[in-house]
């Protein structure tokens, strides 16, 4: 089973991410186990400090290592993972490396993976120099702190575990598998505002319809997104 611990300033976010799709599933099966730790309960003031004002001047404000830290040690202990390796702390940051489907499959084979919702102007180095195994990106662009990032992650990674997807073939199937994005789709009518299905999707020729649609990843994928076959297959 995989254990994902998510350390947060605002656990009531994530109050209904176990509620729908497949994420209920992970958790209604006990194939996956969350937990939301508030930041707050960890520090060691009373009024619950997280944060200050960064050395060196500047704006805004940044979470302080020693909470974090606390934080970290707690979820350790509480899990008692025996192999390092097999878990990993997690920072969301927009600094970090851009999450990618080969990334996600990796954190899905781990024990357990431990999750920081960056806020503010980031986090003391400190934390990223002792903690962090690895610091994720969603995108080139600004979020307002790491819980929506750590959404993502949540459900692409359960989603992964076995037992979770009814038809498990169908996610070797999906878009950025071989680094291609996926084909077209099509349902009933058979013809909408005068457009109809591709003939060799009604021919009943298995063999046809996966090679057109091999094709047709091929082309999306370089009509879309050529960066992916720089990709190493």
């Amino acid at each position: 089973m995989l254990i994902i611990d998510i350390i947060t300033i605002f656990p009531k976010i994530f109050d209904s991410i176990v509620e729908f799709g497949v994420i209920k599933e992970a958790f209604k099966k006990n194939i996956c186990e969350l937990n939301i730790h508030n930041l707050r309960d960890f520090s060691s003031d009373r009024r619950g400090s997280i944060d200050d004002r960064p050395f060196g001047g500047g704006p805004g404000m940044v979470l302080m290592p020693e909470p974090i830290y606390e934080a970290v040690n707690f979820i350790k202990e509480k899990n008692k993972v025996k192999e390092k390796n097999r878990q990993k702390v997690i920072l969301l940051s927009a600094s970090g490396e851009k999450l990618e489907q080969n990334r996600l499959k990796y954190f899905s084979k781990l024990e357990n993976i431990i999750l920081i919702c960056g806020r503010y102007e980031g986090v003391d180095q400190r934390v990223i120099d002792l903690l962090v195994d690895f610091e994720i990106s969603v995108g080139d662009y600004i979020l307002t702190g790491g819980e929506i990032p750590a959404m993502i992650i949540l459900d692409g990674v359960t989603r992964l575990l076995p037992g979770v997807v009814g038809k498990e073939e169908s996610l070797k199937e999906e878009s950025f598998e071989g680094y291609l994005l996926d084909y077209p789709q099509y349902t009933k009518p058979r013809v909408f505002k005068d457009i109809g299905v591709p003939e060799i999707l009604l021919s009943g020729n298995h063999k046809s319809i996966k090679k057109w649609r091999k094709e047709e990843s091929e082309r999306i994928t370089r009509i879309k997104r050529p960066d992916l076959f720089d990709k190493d297959y």
